[in-house]
């Protein structure tokens, strides 16, 4: 239903439900890659978990059709190593699919004919319009357009124009979830990986990181009501996330007692999970107007 709302059709409609099979694969193959990565690093470390839970979602609550998926881990986690591997596991996993979705994408973008069909009141303007509900760039997607060579005669769409096209949009959708989970906060995947690289240091990045969260949601309240207009900076949904992140989430980790040297590799790792964090990540994911 996720699919056939993107592509601006009827979901409730049974006779369209073809056209979103494209798009349905694709986020379900983002989430399933995801989670059997964290499954995959727990089970090579022994610890006891459930295989993925799937999460759908009325296109009436969350066009994108899902929340997401989740493991349960039934064992404690007693080593640095441990939880940093099954922390990046997920998203470098997840973040291969997302990206490679969007270069197949793009390598395969159709003419400007492909949009005029969906929208053909855009005929006699020549070019679709610029406002609208919008997804905000994001440095990978940015780096993509620029170096890959895109068909002769293709039409690169607008940012309020590329749900329209099913890998671009199942590719965003991931690269959003991706930067959502990298956060170094809590017991989010980023903060699994900030825990593990830094200890109890990781208490300075959380917190600096909470305040711009912050910041941020200020400025999508204020953006919201008109009284400025900043609207690349901020997002009102982060207000839920604040209010997840401080009273269910937790911002600090728990501590693991086993302090031991994560190696190079895995710190080499580290630094690549904060190049995806900064390549997906954007104030304002989604904007309308």
């Amino acid at each position: 239903m996720g699919g056939v709302y993107w592509l601006g059709k009827d979901p409730y409609d049974v006779s369209n439900f073809h056209l979103g099979i494209t798009y349905a694969a694709l986020v379900i193959l983002f989430l399933s890659f995801h989670e059997f990565g964290h499954y995959f690093a727990a089970k090579y470390h022994k610890i006891d978990t459930t295989l993925p839970f799937y999460i759908p979602m009325p296109d009436m609550l969350n066009p994108f059709g899902t929340m997401g998926a989740v493991i349960r881990i039934r064992d404690p986690i007693k080593t640095k190593k441990a939880l940093f591997d099954i922390g990046i596991a997920g998203p470098i996993a997840g973040f291969v699919v997302a990206v490679a979705s969007i270069i197949y994408g793009l390598l395969t973008l159709p003419s400007i004919d492909y949009l005029y069909a969906i929208h053909p009141e855009y005929v006699s303007g020549g070019l679709p319009p610029v406002t609208g509900l919008t997804f905000s760039n994001t440095l990978i997607y940015s780096l993509l357009k620029f170096v890959l060579p895109l068909p002769q005669n293709a039409f690169i769409p607008p940012m309020n124009e590329i749900y329209h096209y099913p890998f671009l949009c199942a590719g965003w959708f991931g690269l959003f979830v991706t930067s959502l989970n990298l956060m170094p906060i809590g017991q989010l995947d980023g903060g699994h990986i900030t825990y593990a690289l830094l200890g109890n240091k990781h208490k300075i990045v959380t917190r600096i990181f909470f305040g711009v969260l912050v910041l941020m949601s200020v400025i999508g309240i204020l953006n919201y009501a008109e009284i400025i207009n900043y609207p690349d900076l901020g997002s009102p949904m982060w207000v839920i996330w604040v209010v997840l992140l401080f009273f269910v989430i937790k911002i600090d980790h728990p501590p693991i007692y086993d302090q031991g040297e994560l190696g190079l590799g895995r710190k080499l790792l580290g630094v690549f999970a904060f190049i995806m964090f900064i390549s997906s990540f954007t104030p304002a994911p989604i904007k309308d107007f």
